[in-house]
């Protein structure tokens, strides 16, 4: 796997080394598990190169401490991504990736509005600039996201479409530890406790009864709910258990 430090260094080879060949794209914030592994894997198989991003983005980082929590764990994720025989890694920085320091952004102005973005200030709209940068440097022919951030996918193809983006976004079903809980790179930040009381999010979506039913019972678990919605034909839900938020969303 080659490490392409820099946008500059990467938009040489992707002329030179890469022409004639199909790209997939995984792009990454880190701290990586089966579920980014299982996307690469994919990448791998349907294109003739797989190409990696790993970019802690601080555009949408509502909440300063929430960024300097992220775990950042680089020299296993370079292992990881070997593992599963991934071409390219490219490592931008946020001076690379924000030359203009945040001027220019990509918004959208509904659905962008509604259950994580409605708690997150900014959130979506950082998302959609940096992947809208990412998907403009690598010039994929695929790009590949994880259903467990539907809104996110959501958001993206939406994007990708309006404005003439020539990548094929590509949602990939999400995965899950044997007990349910979908797997996250937050998941690293859980004490022994919550770890073990997270996969009741899951259990919960998956019951018939009625949102404001599954968001009582979240509460009463020790839960602290923002949401319990359904939207797309999902059931949508985010909580935080001490100080790590949690998502997830399953098919009604």
């Amino acid at each position: 796997m080659e490490i392409v430090k820099g946008t500059k260094k990467w938009m040489k080879l992707r002329t030179s080394r890469c022409a004639g060949k199909s790209l997939g794209f995984v792009p990454t914030m880190g701290a990586l598990h089966a579920g980014h592994l299982s996307l690469l894997r994919r990448a791998r198989r349907e294109n003739g190169l797989a190409v990696a991003s790993v970019f802690v983005n601080p555009a949408q980082f509502n909440d300063p401490r929430d960024l300097q929590r992220y775990p950042r764990t680089l020299s296993a994720d370079i292992k990881m991504l070997e593992s599963v025989g991934t071409d390219f890694l490219l490592l931008p920085s946020a001076p690379d990736m924000y030359p203009d320091g945040y001027t220019y952004r990509v918004s959208e102005t509904s659905d962008s509005r509604e259950l994580c973005g409605a708690h997150r200030p900014g959130h979506f709209e950082g998302v959609l600039t940096v992947v809208t940068k990412l998907l403009n440097l690598v010039r994929a022919d695929r790009a590949y996201f994880g259903e467990k951030d539907f809104q996110q996918f959501r958001l993206i193809k939406g994007m990708a479409e309006a404005f003439f983006i020539g990548t094929k976004i590509i949602p990939c079903p999400t995965l899950r530890e044997a007990n349910g809980l979908a797997m996250s790179s937050r998941n690293l930040l859980l004490e022994p406790a919550h770890r073990a009381l997270a996969p009741a999010l899951n259990k919960a979506l998956r019951s018939k009864a009625r949102p404001a039913e599954i968001k009582n019972r979240l509460e009463a678990l020790g839960f602290e709910p923002d949401y319990v919605e359904d939207r797309w034909g999902r059931r949508f839900a985010a909580a935080k258990l001490g100080k790590v938020r949690l998502i997830d969303n399953v098919p009604l």
